[in-house]
């Protein structure tokens, strides 16, 4: 492989998006898990799908090419959460049916625009599952300014997003615009999840940034510590992923979903180890 890797640029273009992919989708699902919004991940993953297809459709039925299908991804997936925030706004004592609503639509907007864009072919399964060869130069370079920009935006607003996920309403008080980090908050989400499906695709992007946090919350003795041994745990299922998706010839979005489940258990059985341990001393 790593004959190929030095020869071929799509290898390296893949491999170094894995590696930001593996940084960026914990460190988001971190903050998801905490505010208990997991299934934000799955709506705006189908929302994402709706903006592929879509892309697809203009480029199949009209030979627009400028508007990628990653970039439709995008911008479906920014719209779709900033849907979320404005119904969360609306239904204040359900708010989490906000997520099903944009579920829902994503997943009837897919089904229109892939019927017209002649149903599923290649290129539509690769955004399902992930590839190992579909990256290309300029969908790395996108995804490393994405990388860049959600890091420093953590990094800036680290306080406010952990206190916000801990404690809303002292957040409040304390005078951080709550309302403003919580758009911002879903939009970088939106922009994770658009970044991620070249990798692992449309339908298993949630997984990477739950499961690795799962893990971690069974290790960790704080927040911090919990925050790196995600991305850790990421990296690590991403790397794996990649490896197996190039030798295997698979998709490498099942593969990276499988070890962060494996990772998951093997935290789950170290601990229950060590609170054994602990009480037998």
């Amino acid at each position: 492989m790593l004959t190929d890797f030095i020869q071929y640029d799509f290898l390296r273009n893949t491999f170094f998006t894995g590696l930001l992919i593996g940084i960026i989708a914990p460190l988001l699902g971190t903050f998801i898990v905490v505010r208990r919004l997991s299934l934000i991940a799955d709506a705006l993953s189908h929302v994402t799908l709706a903006g592929i297809a879509f892309g697809l459709f203009l480029e199949k039925k009209f030979a627009i090419t400028f508007i990628t299908p990653l970039y439709s991804g995008m911008a479906f997936s920014v719209i779709g959460s900033v849907f979320i925030e404005k119904l969360r706004a609306v239904y204040k004592a359900y708010q989490e049916i906000a997520i099903p609503i944009i579920l829902s639509g994503g997943v009837g907007l897919s089904v229109i625009f892939i019927s017209l864009a002649n149903g599923f072919n290649t290129d539509l399964f690769n955004y399902l599952f992930g590839s190992v060869s579909a990256v290309s130069q300029k969908d790395f370079l996108s995804i490393l300014g994405i990388s860049i920009v959600i890091i420093l935006i953590i990094w800036l607003f680290y306080k406010e997003l952990v206190t916000l996920s801990f404690d809303e309403e002292h957040a409040t008080v304390s005078g951080i615009h709550a309302k403003h980090i919580h758009l911002l908050f879903i939009v970088l989400t939106a922009l994770v999840i658009a970044a991620s499906i070249r990798i692992v695709g449309v339908l298993l992007v949630s997984a990477l940034m739950t499961l690795p946090v799962a893990a971690s919350m069974r290790l960790a003795k704080g927040f911090k510590q919990m925050l790196v041994l995600s991305i850790i745990f990421g990296e690590a299922a991403v790397i794996i992923g990649l490896i197996s998706g190039y030798y295997f010839s698979i998709p490498p979005g099942g593969t990276i979903v499988v070890v962060s489940i494996i990772i998951l258990l093997a935290s789950i059985f170290l601990k229950r180890v060590s609170f054994t341990l602990k009480r037998a001393g």
